[in-house]
């Protein structure tokens, strides 16, 4: 039982800020829909009334029908102890896994899903070190810099997303997966030294894994085909992909070969104009070295 329940205090929807369904996400709305029904139907099964389920659970009546009338995305402890309340048998509990995808924003679910097929990964950053890359803290300190500020639940709802498809770095067969980093990016001591410093060091060590390559582009290079921003390309088992940019096609995804060779030719000369993966390693040991 949760500890508010515990405590003889019934959360209320003030308690639960960043837990709304996002009205443009219809396959979030749907599965929230499905899972209100079905906690309705069980509480009702076992004859209990929403505000007597509630102080079962710890929270209020007015909660306890948002979340029955799929308007609330209910929390993983909601879901446990309805179904301890309701004698559900795990059913309701077994329902997590897809409310938890709820919880993370449409396009990241999107970006996870092709992620999770590819078998070829090619991306370039010019701002920020890619985010399957960054440590939790310096995750948690590029989230606290952005304006407007998220709230706390805003926050941890992203870097649940984030971190979620770091499962890339374990999947069997692994995907090759090819980093280019602007120096900038990895000079910028976001969070501080010591959460700049273990962010170097998270970058060296998944530079040692067979699959993964990362390259550095120095600043004092001077002829750069990056200078459109960002470049993303997936490719897949069946030889389609998907890329995007954000100096080129309006920054929207692209499917069709002819764009999509233009975004291999632009990566492609990327990286030959960075570091070589060795020659990034030794860069990256040098900055650690200069603090």
């Amino acid at each position: 039982m949760s500890v508010d329940a515990e405590a003889g205090r019934l959360r209320t929807e003030a308690d639960e800020p960043g837990w709304e369904v996002d009205p443009d996400d219809d396959w979030g709305l749907a599965v929230i829909a499905t899972v209100g029904r079905q906690l309705r139907l069980r509480r009702e099964a076992v004859g209990m009334r929403a505000g007597e389920f509630g102080k079962a659970v710890g929270y209020g009546e007015d909660l306890v029908y948002k979340i029955e009338g799929g308007k609330r995305i209910p929390r993983p402890e909601y879901l446990d102890d309805a179904d301890r309340v309701s004698g559900a048998d795990g059913l309701i509990a077994a329902m997590k896994e897809d409310v938890k995808k709820v919880r993370y924003p449409k396009s990241v679910r999107e970006i996870a899903t092709l992620e999770a097929k590819a078998v070829e990964v090619a991306l370039y950053g010019n701002h920020n070190v890619h985010g399957l890359l960054q440590t939790d803290e310096h995750m948690r300190a590029l989230f606290g810099a952005w304006l407007p500020a998220y709230s706390d639940e805003e926050t941890e709802r992203m870097m649940a997303a984030r971190l979620a498809r770091r499962s890339i770095f374990d999947r069997s067969p692994a995907p090759t997966l090819s980093f280019v980093q602007e120096e900038v990016t990895l000079r910028r001591a976001v969070g501080g030294r010591m959460v700049w410093r273990r962010q170097l060091e998270r970058l060296l060590e998944l530079g040692q894994l067979r699959n993964v390559s990362i390259q550095v582009m120095p600043t004092d290079c001077e002829e750069h085909f990056g200078t459109g921003g960002l470049i993303e390309v997936l490719k897949f088992p069946d030889g389609t992909a998907v890329g995007r940019s954000e100096g080129a096609f309006n920054g929207r995804a692209v499917s069709d070969p002819k764009q999509l060779r233009i975004l291999d030719l632009r990566y492609s000369m990327i990286r030959a104009q960075a570091l070589s993966p060795r020659e990034s390693r030794a860069f990256i040991e040098q900055m650690l070295g200069e603090t």
